[in-house]
């Protein structure tokens, strides 16, 4: 069962359950107000009776009869006796007894009863005058009332069918209209394939449950376009980096292997054979690591990182391994640690960092690389000059692009992925990266962290 159905029936029943009750209350509540009301008349009517009968001693039996039959209405099969000190019927003119002397002895010890006897209603009453004690007994049956419950009954039953009716139906629709935007969404879902996971389902500006689902839903497929985008970026770049080292490889041994050839030859061979392998080590190596960093990023762990304390490792750490100067210039650092802090992975940002700075002392011939840090009131900015070839003007846009190297020596070249990588790590956690550069005149690279201390953006 759909769900709008479900809501629909469920919204039904608990209304018709509720009306069902409201209307049973209505009926009994009548059927006991008209039962009071005609044990009341009835009572009335004993009242009556003894006033005429026992008080108005100077009238005959028929005056009276004919005043009470005058002025007094008669009930339905109305049966009024009164009965003296020996429990038999007198005054009235009709000695039939019609009612039993337990019942007579119960209305003189209790003084006034009512009761009621299939669909008779009774009310008795003792009643002490000068002539004696009599016991008046009056009874009829209600047949108004019996008419006009049934009659409610049935316009009760009338009423009912129609607003349930009603109710299923309202229910229907109102399920069907805030259900709407789900069905929006279903709609929506099945247009999704793997060629446009870059579509994206409508959220809507209300806050409820569908918005929620709508929007985690969307976080859920960008993170799925990310994978499959790295899939497919992985794939291509990869079978496009890869193919011309094996196809260099392949050329080179199908000619050592033509003819035979002299030992120095096989060695260049092989030494060209070895070449090829270590550059598809390397691109292999980027690859991976890119891979690897493009999955991190949804999942790895965001910690405050010291940007002043990582540059200073990484001083160390190219003094030592690749004995390279790191020039750090700091000036004016806040005591405040949070204001020299971001929320980042620290491995994947040494790994930007690292990168910049491979490709700055790599095109100067390894000569010292300036860093600049400086904390501003809009965020922190980090800039790395080199004493380079520089980059001309035309490859400025095209140096964060995959696999792209503008190297001219081949001691300089590189897989063309440090600073694609390096770009899209800082780009991750809200920074910038800028690059300025004449030829012969060195290159910096600006890096830029607005709003440090601000609320991190989930990735």
């Amino acid at each position: 069962m759909k769900i709008k159905d479900r809501l629909a029936l469920y919204f039904t029943l608990i209304s018709t359950v509720t009306l069902l009750g409201v209307l049973c209350a209505v009926y009994f509540m009548f059927a006991r107000f008209m039962e009071i009301d005609f044990f009341s008349r009835l009572k009335d009517r004993t009242m009556v009776t003894a006033k005429l009968y026992l008080e108005a001693d100077e009238i005959s039996s028929d005056s009276l009869k004919k005043v009470r039959d005058q002025y007094l209405e008669t009930l339905n099969s109305e049966v009024i006796r009164i009965y003296n000190s020996k429990n038999s019927a007198t005054f009235i003119g009709d000695a039939q007894q019609y009612w039993d002397n337990e019942i007579i002895n119960k209305v003189r010890k209790q003084k006034k009863i009512q009761f009621k006897d299939g669909k008779r209603q009774v009310v008795g009453i003792f009643y002490k005058d000068n002539q004696g004690d009599f016991v008046i007994l009056a009874s009829a049956i209600d047949r108004s009332t019996y008419y006009r419950l049934d009659k409610l009954k049935k316009i009760m039953i009338i009423i009912f069918v129609v607003i349930f009716a009603g109710l299923l139906l309202s229910g229907r629709w109102i399920a069907k209209r805030i259900l709407k935007p789900l069905d929006r969404f279903i709609g929506e879902v099945k247009q999704i394939k793997s060629n446009n996971l870059h579509f994206r389902v409508q959220e809507g500006n209300n806050k409820n449950e569908i918005g929620l689902l709508a929007q985690n839903f969307n976080n859920l497929m960008e993170h799925l376009e990310q994978a499959f985008v790295l899939q497919k970026t992985f794939v291509a770049n990869a079978s496009h980096e890869l193919r011309t080292p094996v196809t260099r490889m392949t050329i080179a041994a199908e000619i050592a292997l033509s003819q035979d050839r002299e030992k120095e030859d096989y060695r260049n061979a092989l030494a060209s054979v070895l070449e090829d392998a270590g550059k598809m080590e390397q691109t292999i190596s980027s690859l991976m690591s890119l891979a690897q960093a493009d999955l991190e990023f949804a999942s790895a762990a965001l910690s405050p990182v010291r940007i002043d304390e990582m540059l200073w490792a990484l001083q160390s750490e190219w003094k030592e391994k690749e004995n390279c100067e790191l020039i750090i210039t700091t000036s004016d650092l806040p005591e405040d640690e949070t204001m020299l802090s971001i929320q980042a992975n620290p491995v994947l940002l040494q790994i930007a960092f690292n990168n910049i700075l491979s490709n700055a002392f790599k095109f100067s011939d390894h000569q010292p690389v300036q860093v600049i840090l400086k904390i501003t009131e809009a965020g922190m900015i980090l800039s790395f000059t080199d004493q380079g070839c520089g980059i001309q003007t035309h490859e400025l846009t095209e140096i964060f692009k995959p696999f792209y190297s503008s190297a001219a020596q081949s001691h300089q070249k590189g897989s063309g992925m440090g600073l694609y990588m390096a770009h899209k790590i800082i780009t991750r956690y809200k920074g910038s990266i800028q690059v300025n550069s004449e030829p012969g005149q060195g290159t910096t690279f600006t890096v830029n962290f607005l709003n440090i201390n601000g609320p991190l953006i989930s990735l």
